[in-house]
């Protein structure tokens, strides 16, 4: 037996074993949750869409082990049953542990359906204004987080 032959008999039984040993679900253990509500508890979910400072990513069963930081913006969940939920976040973390479990906790978070797209829009021009008026450092980056946090709300909602 040549070695080409012997080499490729021993990589794809190789390969086989790590597929096999690898176990890919369908599913992963998922939890949401917000000091207003828990969305999500160790829940079975298909994937979860997420807004980070890094970029926005999906979550898949098996994902590498992750930290990010929650940007504002909507959380989708695709649900065992095939069903969507969007969830919008202000901020917070987001953390996929080697067992495939993800843990998202935030700061507010409202289900999208929740959202009052006016009234986003009134918080939003109020929130300009107040970045455009402020005089120290502390009072600008306050107002430039308001700014951000209502413009995601404003996208969210429409």
């Amino acid at each position: 037996m040549s070695f080409a032959v012997r080499s490729a008999r021993l990589l794809s039984s190789r390969g086989l074993r790590v597929i096999q040993s690898r176990g890919y679900a369908d599913e992963m253990s998922f939890t949401l949750a917000a000091a207003n509500r828990v969305f999500y508890d160790n829940a079975n979910v298909r994937q979860v869409d997420v807004p980070s400072f890094s970029g926005a990513f999906g979550i898949l069963p098996k994902h590498v082990p992750t930290l990010a930081v929650l940007k504002p913006g909507i959380v989708t969940v695709y649900e065992a049953d095939g069903s969507q939920k969007k969830v919008f976040v202000s901020s917070g973390t987001i953390t996929v542990n080697e067992d495939s479990s993800v843990q998202v906790l935030a700061e507010e978070a409202q289900p999208i359906e929740n959202l009052d797209a006016s009234a986003a829009r009134e918080v939003l021009a109020k929130s300009q204004s107040e970045l455009a008026s402020a005089s120290t450092d502390k009072a600008r980056a306050e107002a430039a987080i308001a700014v951000e946090v209502a413009e995601a709300i404003v996208k969210a909602a429409e």
